[in-house]
């Protein structure tokens, strides 16, 4: 039985290396490509929204004794155009993510910087100062770029954030490899 237990404990750890130097590799391509990646990423964005917008729109027809019957379709409506927009016109959506992606992080920064004053007199709120500063700085950064950067940077970003997620998955599974070494 404790065979067993091991052996499946070695494979989910075998898998998770493996599962982790994948997705790492898949980063690099995607920073490696970052205008296709970000193309990739954007008709991802307009499926979700118009799957999204069809499943409101059936949601608005099984509820439509409810009430709001009109704001439920029209909330469809807007999912299924705003879908339909960045499939037609990819582009313009990718200029559109980036500017809401810079604005994102220029709001973000600044609550950062105000929750930071907030919890000044707490021990380690430099760290969330910091968090801001970095935060606005980076949205700072998109907006003065923008439209010039718009082309690569979600897909870098995108790359990045899977090879960190790769590099995480890859740490864990020697973690419990040294784990099951120990036993």
């Amino acid at each position: 039985m404790t065979t067993d237990i091991s052996r499946d404990t070695n494979k989910n750890v075998n898998g998770s290396l493996i599962t982790g130097v994948l997705l790492s590799i898949l980063g690099v391509i995607a920073i490696a490509a970052p205008n296709f990646t970000t193309i990739f990423a954007e008709t991802w964005i307009a499926a979700i929204l118009i799957f999204a917008g069809f499943t409101k729109l059936v949601y608005a027809t099984q509820t439509r004794e409810r009430g709001g019957f009109l704001w439920k379709l029209l909330l469809s409506g807007l999912y299924i155009a705003t879908g339909i927009m960045l499939f037609v016109y990819p582009y313009t959506g990718v200029l559109t993510l980036t500017l809401l992606l810079g604005t994102f992080l220029l709001t973000e920064g600044t609550f950062e910087l105000i929750l930071a004053f907030k919890l000044r007199p707490q021990q380690n709120w430099t760290w969330i100062l910091t968090n801001g500063i970095i935060t606005l700085v980076l949205g700072a950064m998109i907006w003065f770029q923008w439209p010039f950067n718009a082309p690569w940077l979600i897909g870098t970003l995108v790359g990045v954030s899977i090879i960190f997620s790769g590099i995480s998955r890859v740490m864990l599974a020697l973690n419990g490899r040294s784990t099951l070494s120990v036993q």
